[in-house]
This record gives C-alpha cells, sequence and structure tokens, in this order.
C-alpha cells in the first residue's frame, strides 16, 4: 500500500508519492564561484547539492527559486534564465518510485548577504567550477551547473 494511503499518513509525505514533486533548484554565481549546500534531509541527505526545494502553489518557477535559496542560504539573489528539467526518481528495493521529483534549473546571481546554512541545509560552501569534483555532486547536478556556466557567459 502506497505509504500516502495509510490511515494517518501526514498529506506531504514525500515518500512513495502518487505524483511528481515539483521541485525549483538555483544555480547561484558570485563572481566565478558557484553556490552549494549540503542536504540536510532525505533524499541525498549529506551529499553536497543545489539549493533548492519544492514550489508552492501560487508561486513562479523564480519566486521558488529565490524563497528557497533565501530560506536554505540566507542570500538574496536574483533569477536570470531557465537552465533545464531533470526527473529524479530515487526506487526503493522492490523497484517501487520511492521519491519522484521533476526539478526545474534555473540561473540566478548572488546580489546580497553572507552564505549560512538553514533550513534544509547542513553546510553551504562557495566554490570555483574546476573544484566541483571534490563535492561528489549527483551528475546531473554538475551537468545543470556547467550548463549554466555556459548560459551565463553567452
Amino acid at each position: 500500500m502506497n505509504d500516502r494511503a495509510r490511515p494517518g499518513a501526514l498529506a506531504d509525505d514525500r515518500r512513495y508519492p502518487s505524483r511528481p514533486f515539483v521541485g525549483v533548484g538555483a544555480v547561484v554565481f558570485k563572481g566565478a564561484d558557484v553556490l552549494l549546500i549540503q542536504r540536510g534531509k532525505p533524499p541525498r541527505q549529506g551529499q553536497w547539492s543545489l539549493p533548492g526545494g519544492l514550489q508552492r502553489v501560487g508561486e513562479t518557477v523564480f519566486e521558488a527559486g529565490v524563497r528557497e535559496v533565501r530560506e536554505e542560504t540566507g542570500l538574496t539573489v536574483e533569477p536570470i534564465a531557465l537552465i533545464d528539467v531533470v526527473d529524479s526518481i530515487t526506487r526503493d528495493e522492490n523497484g517501487r518510485p520511492q521519491y519522484h521529483y521533476t526539478l526545474v534549473d534555473i540561473l540566478a546571481e548572488w546580489r546580497a548577504g553572507e552564505a549560512v546554512a538553514g533550513d534544509d541545509a547542513a553546510a553551504v560552501a562557495w566554490t570555483a567550477l574546476d573544484d566541483l569534483a571534490r563535492f561528489r555532486l549527483w551528475s546531473e547536478s554538475e551537468r545543470i551547473i556547467h550548463l549554466a556556466a555556459t548560459k551565463r557567459r553567452a
């Protein structure tokens, strides 16, 4: 039985969803450096990633990206452009989708603030593109960051 269908299951429980959740990630640049966060919650808890989270009803993709960056890092950013859309599906040991997100990634520029971990982030870091490998990012996150850098130069 789907966890969401169990009596007492939380309406916002993201495990074993009946539909994908829309997440918005932001590739934030400050000069030549890009912002990363270490995930504080599943899925991918403890892994380095882009700041982001679920889009709220009535909120545009850009509004969601700006809000999520502020909540997770305390920074003020300006959204610039759409980068790409990525499917993130994590399956359990039986092959059932345990988590399913449609991730919309945006390019943003830092405007104000000092990055500090908050909300769902365990840590934050600014890093050069040449130093991404040491963070062991999900391959799609690294691809999105390089795509954003290319778009930013154009």
